[in-house]
């Protein structure tokens, strides 16, 4: 694995019907397969939803959840470490200015917090991010 290729954080995102228990669902097969949920958001658009999850063992989870009949893929995304403070968000990205987030999220790990984002260009960003003095998480961190 490339020096920069080990930031590429693979999260789970799970394809299902806009209605209730889903959420449930994906919950209930990952306890089940004793896979810990590290972070996750919920999009939806058109009656369907966007349950993006990290996971400390997203290949397993994978495979459990496609088990079960849901449609899922693997997609790159990132993880900063911010300040855990007012303005911390605005200083992260106030160094972003030049890489286009397609989506984000984040989470609060004291003492820092967590920035989960989805860019155009991973490997391009990885190497502006890392050059600009930010903090990425590896991916041994979501395992």
């Amino acid at each position: 694995m490339s020096d920069i290729g080990k930031y590429r954080i693979k999260q789970l995102s799970i394809f299902s019907e806009n209605r209730p228990s889903r959420l449930g669902a994906v919950a209930k097969v990952l306890r089940d397969g004793k896979i810990n949920i590290l972070g996750f958001s919920i999009a939806e658009g058109a009656g369907y939803g966007v349950i993006r999850v990290l996971v400390d063992r997203p290949e397993e989870a994978r495979d459990l959840l496609t088990k079960e009949g849901f449609v899922v893929k693997f997609t790159d995304v990132l993880a900063i470490q911010m300040e855990d403070r007012p303005g911390g968000l605005f200083d992260l990205t106030d160094q972003m200015k030049d890489i286009n987030i397609e989506y984000g999220y984040g989470y609060r790990s004291p003492p820092y917090a967590v920035l989960i984002i989805r860019v155009e260009d991973i490997d391009k960003s990885i190497e502006k991010l890392i050059a600009g003095g930010l903090h990425l998480l590896d991916n041994v961190a979501f395992h």
